[in-house]
């Protein structure tokens, strides 16, 4: 069997103290221990055949992908595909009983939530993510490759090859910071999912 591993990688924890959904906002970047997050997930790859690491265009993304270059002796590639969903509450508190979406002016957006209507649509972001996978299986067969991306993204990917609903409830995703989901391929056929928290005692 030729074994190609795909790894998707969420980036670390984000410096954000005024709690803000900041989406594709440029300037947001990992806090101190966000850094630690992605040092330690980087370790998780030493010793491994890794030979292309790509990243979303966002800051926290560049700086989680940065040690796990430094470990792989690779180069961050930048891939417009890996970045963050699009979303029209960018930029607003989303959080507890001080959310702006408890804002009327703002519930014409929530009429499909299994699109979802606010922002960009799952399948099309489920689209784009396979279609980077597909291509990078085939760039590195044989070996690994990682992807710096983003949590919707990634849940998006987990969803789609574990044959389970775009729509979801976001309280039952399994992407935590800085995780590890990784797609073991024979050839274009996956054989086995695997997903790991290398720096969930951070």
């Amino acid at each position: 069997m030729s074994t190609t591993i795909i790894h998707l990688v969420r980036h670390g924890e984000v410096y954000n103290p005024d709690r803000i959904l900041y989406g594709r906002i440029p300037d947001y970047h990992l806090s101190a221990r966000g850094e630690s997050m992605a040092a330690k997930t980087a370790q998780a790859f030493v010793g491994h055949d890794v030979a292309l690491v790509k990243s979303s265009p966002l800051e926290r993304a560049q700086e989680t992908a940065a040690p796990i270059a430094d470990v792989t002796g690779c180069e961050v590639v930048i891939d417009d595909r890996l970045l963050e969903a699009g979303n029209r509450f960018e930029g607003l508190r989303v959080r507890s009983w001080r959310s702006q979406l408890w804002n009327p002016v703002r519930w014409p957006l929530m009429w499909n939530p299994a699109l979802p209507s606010w922002g960009e649509y799952y399948i099309d972001i489920a689209d784009r993510m396979m279609a980077v996978i597909a291509e990078v299986r085939s760039q590195v067969a044989g070996r690994e490759a990682v992807l710096v991306s983003h949590q919707l993204p990634i849940v998006c990917v987990q969803r789609t090859v574990l044959g389970k609903s775009l729509a979801h409830n976001p309280a039952t995703r399994i992407c935590d910071l800085a995780s590890v989901t990784s797609l073991v391929f024979d050839g274009a056929d996956l054989v086995d999912y695997r997903y790991s928290e290398p720096a969930q005692d951070i």
